[in-house]
Order: C-alpha cells, then sequence, then structure tokens
C-alpha cells in the first residue's frame, strides 16, 4: 500500500489515468479503495498470465502425448495385421500421478448458512500492521470460515420404578401397570434404529455394532442382544414393505434382476424389483418364474426390464426391455474372438454405441424421441439382418447366442416406443451391488428370519435414499410407532415427491 504524501492524501500510483489535480479532489476514502483495486487488478493480470502458459504447455504436452499414440496403434496393427480386441491384453497404465489433474477445477465445500450456524466467533486484527496504530470498526464483508464439529454424545438412561404398594382397607397387594410406549427390552427405539442402520443401510458386522455403539454413545451392547434389535427393528418394517411390494405392482415400469445368497450355508437367491420411487428385495430358495410372478403379481402388465435368463422367458416380449448393457457385453464376446465371429461382433458393437449415442441426445433433451424412432428403425433392421448373418456362422456358439437373441428381437427395442423404459437393466444390478457386498462379508443368513431382516432393511434403505428421505430418521419413527402400537411410516413416495 503507498504511504500518505500529506494529511488527506496518498501518493497517487504512476500508472493510475488520473491527473494530480483531480487526486487531491478525491476523498480519501476513495483514494484507499482506489489504489487497492488497482495493485488487485495487477495481481490478477498476473495470475491469469500464469494460467494461460500453463495452459498452453498441457495442450502441446497433450498434443504430443496424443500423436505418439496414434503412432503407436498404427505401428502395432500394421505389424500384426490385426484389428486388437476390445478386451485382449492389460489396459495400459498412464503416466499420470494420481488424483486431480493439472487445470483441473477443484471442488470446495460450500459454506453453511449463517442461520444454520450455531456459534459466530469474530475475529479482528487490534492494531494496524504497517504504523501500529488501534484498529477499530467492522467489516463489512469478512472472509469466512467455518469449522464442523460431533460434540460428545452419550446415551440418556430412563430407570422406571415400579412400586407394588398394599392396599390398607383390603390388605391386597398391587403392581404398578406397565406404561404405554416403555419397552420390555433395555433399549428403546432410537437403539433399534441404530443397529438396523449400521448392519443393515452399512453392513457393519455386529461384533463392530457393539464397539462402534459403545466407544461413540456408552452404550453396551451383547452380541445376541444386536440379533435381537435386528429382529425387532425387522418387525416393525412388515406392514411398510409390504405396502412398498403392493406398490411395485401397480407401476407401469419394472427393472428386475437376482444374485445368489446363502441360507442356512443353502443355494438361495436375492432378487430385487426396481421402480422410479420406491425398491423392494427378496430372498427366495429358487431362482424359478414364480418368484417374478410373486413380485409383480399374477395380473400384473408392466413391461419388465431384465437380462436375457429363461425365468423371464413366460412375459410376453411386447412386456419386455431386455437389457443393451448385457447385450453388449456379448458383442464385446463375439469380438474378442475370431474370424467371421470377431467381424459380426466388431459391426454389432458399431451398432449398438451408436444406438446408445442417439438415446442419450434424447434424455438429454438434444434429439426429439419422434426423430430418434425414425433413426432406429433403419439401425433396427440393420441389427436384425447382423443376428442373422451371425446364426449362418460355422462358430457354433456365436450361432446360438445369435439365435436366442433373434428370439427375444422384438424386446430389445420397447424403450423406443414406450416412454420411461430405460434401455439397460442398471437401476437393478446397482441396487443388488449392496446386498452382494453384504453376502461376501456375511456369507448370507442364518435363518428365515435374518432373510427376511435383510429383504426389509435393503427395501428401506434403497426406497428412502430414491426418494431422498433419512434413514435413521425413518427407522427411528418406525421403531416408535411399533412401541405404540401405531402403524408405521409409509415407504412410498411423498406427494411433494420429485419423480427420478
Amino acid at each position: 500500500m503507498h504511504v500518505l504524501s500529506g494529511a488527506n492524501a496518498l501518493e497517487k500510483p504512476s500508472q493510475i489515468p488520473v491527473s494530480d489535480s483531480d487526486w487531491q479532489r478525491t476523498p480519501l476514502a476513495v483514494q484507499v479503495l482506489l489504489v487497492s483495486l488497482w495493485e488487485r487488478v495487477g495481481h490478477l493480470e498476473q495470475v491469469v498470465e500464469q494460467q494461460a502458459a500453463r495452459i498452453s504447455s498441457l495442450e502441446t504436452e497433450l498434443a504430443r502425448r496424443q500423436g505418439r499414440g496414434r503412432r503407436g496403434a498404427k505401428s502395432s496393427s500394421s505389424e500384426s495385421g490385426t484389428k486388437t480386441s476390445p478386451r485382449s491384453g492389460k489396459r495400459r497404465s498412464s503416466d499420470r500421478a494420481p488424483g486431480g489433474q493439472p487445470g483441473h477445477e477443484g471442488h470446495g465445500r460450500s459454506l453453511l448458512s449463517v442461520e444454520q450456524v450455531d456459534d459466530l466467533v469474530p475475529v479482528k486484527p487490534c492494531t494496524c500492521h504497517q504504523c501500529g496504530q488501534k484498529l477499530t470498526g467492522d467489516d463489512p464483508h469478512p472472509r469466512r470460515h467455518q469449522v464442523t464439529e460431533i460434540p460428545p454424545v452419550r446415551a440418556y438412561v430412563t430407570e422406571y420404578r415400579f412400586h407394588t404398594l398394599r392396599c390398607q382397607h383390603c390388605d391386597t397387594l398391587t403392581e404398578a401397570a406397565w406404561p404405554a410406549g416403555v419397552p420390555r427390552r433395555s433399549f428403546g427405539s432410537s437403539v433399534q434404529a441404530w443397529v438396523g442402520l449400521l448392519t443393515g443401510a452399512y453392513r457393519v458386522s455386529k461384533r463392530n455394532v457393539v464397539t462402534l455403539l459403545a466407544d461413540a454413545f456408552g452404550v453396551h451392547l451383547c452380541l445376541g442382544t444386536v440379533s435381537q434389535l435386528e429382529q425387532e427393528v425387522s418387525t416393525a418394517l412388515i406392514a411398510p414393505t409390504a405396502d412398498a411390494r403392493a406398490y411395485i405392482r401397480q407401476q407401469a415400469t419394472v427393472n428386475m434382476d437376482e444374485t445368489s445368497w446363502r441360507e442356512r450355508r443353502t443355494k438361495a437367491w436375492l432378487w430385487t424389483a426396481v421402480t422410479a420411487g420406491v425398491t423392494v428385495f427378496a430372498i427366495r430358495r429358487h431362482r424359478a418364474r414364480e418368484v417374478i410372478d410373486e413380485l409383480l403379481g399374477h395380473n400384473n402388465t408392466a413391461i419388465v426390464g431384465s437380462d436375457r435368463y429363461s425365468a423371464y422367458g413366460h412375459l410376453p416380449l411386447s412386456r419386455r426391455q431386455v437389457c443393451w448393457a448385457h447385450v453388449r457385453r456379448t458383442f464385446e464376446d463375439f469380438a474378442a474372438r475370431r474370424g467371421e465371429a470377431a467381424t459380426t461382433g466388431q459391426q454389432l458393437l458399431e451398432y449398438t454405441e451408436q444406438m446408445f449415442t442417439w438415446w442419450h441426445r434424447v434424455r438429454d433433451g438434444t434429439l426429439q424421441r419422434s426423430s430418434f424412432q425414425v433413426y432406429l428403425s433403419h439401425l433396427r433392421s440393420q441389427v436384425y439382418l447382423q443376428l442373422w448373418c451371425g446364426q449362418q456362422l460355422a462358430d457354433a456358439k456365436t450361432a446360438a447366442t445369435c439365435g436366442n437373441l433373434l428370439a427375444v428381437e422384438p424386446a430389445l427395442w420397447t424403450f423406443a416406443r414406450k416412454p420411461g423404459v430405460e434401455p439397460t437393466n442398471n437401476d437393478a444390478e446397482r441396487a443388488l451391488r449392496h446386498g452382494v457386498l453384504w453376502r461376501h462379508t456375511s456369507f448370507g443368513t442364518h435363518s428365515p428370519n435374518g432373510s427376511r431382516f435383510v429383504e426389509r432393511m435393503l427395501t428401506v434403505r434403497d426406497s428412502l435414499r430414491q426418494q431422498q428421505r433419512n434413514v435413521l430418521d425413518y427407522l427411528t419413527t418406525a421403531c416408535q410407532a411399533a412401541l405404540h402400537n401405531q402403524p408405521a411410516p409409509s415407504l412410498l413416495p411423498q406427494a411433494n415427491s420429485v419423480a427420478r
């Protein structure tokens, strides 16, 4: 900062295009502000120049690497005379360091509003760093910095003392009745909810739940108590999860998938049915069409997105959408083979990528659905022809797969004519990931009651997260309702919720 040149003026920087007479007539406060801004502009110009030089250097390096990659790919293909299969060999490691790359824009934490802050601590300088004089007043726009802390939490214990009193008239002893809403066990609804959240929503082992609750809240449980609390949570969720199953049966579009499970060391299956607002799960001992009919209802007319598993074969093709993500992986397998099978697979992959390119434009609004349908009509005939040719190949495995795809060919294109239907079954596959990880860490369940807890907790977890509702709050409310013999809150999308 420039020093004072007089009693009421700062020394004017030579770069500021203001005459000396005008400068002298400028109020001191304006002079201070102008000099401060001028110096800040100069600093920002330097930063911009440095960033521009860095960007230019990065662009040059990127062009050099891309050129080297193209030359290497050309040399490799010319030497071998064949194309590299999409799935052969290991992915080449890049030379970039892990983490954010140079030029990447950071994503810092946004500050909470003042109304959300619990405590405000003003931090002011006491004296001027230049002359040492005492400073007073307030900065109208102070720099803000927020620190978040979790205060120490300890469990709240309530002791109920049940008195037995003797009647002075008839000498009869009368014991106090059990108050409504007081659990018979030693732990209330909030502890039940925490156990359900940790074991069900976050896959924490029972031993780690015991340790975590003791360390964080001073609540001491044994392993058997954790299992008992899980069953109390499961009982509280019977009605809302049943309503969620009924809701699924009323939807026009459902995505389904299944994965292996273990119950009492016996093979079982974890099934899921996903809609826009609710997801339900079921653990069953078999993988047959009866489970599909159970989840969908026998009179259901929904369009079902799934893979090509034979259990879905009883559904009419007009009510099916075969997952294109699975189909693309099949085409990648073709391309990884040799001869005509590889050529067929490569061509089908190109058609698939073109379809997805158009579909993504439909989803982001840059392509009208009507135009997409026109484009797709020609592409569909090309895919059909390629599959028919593949069915004639000498490679028996490729020919059989192409024949199977031709048998369900109408179900590949349902999404094009039915709004709300996706070309992939990714929603159902994503829903199963949590269950798959749970199976890996717990090795399944040891009883039907344990399976019911798993399927109900998965239903609650995924449905509430779809609706952006708090899982712990819901579980606490549901357990409180069970203690008071009241209905649990609904798992269905609320009237004011926003559809995905």
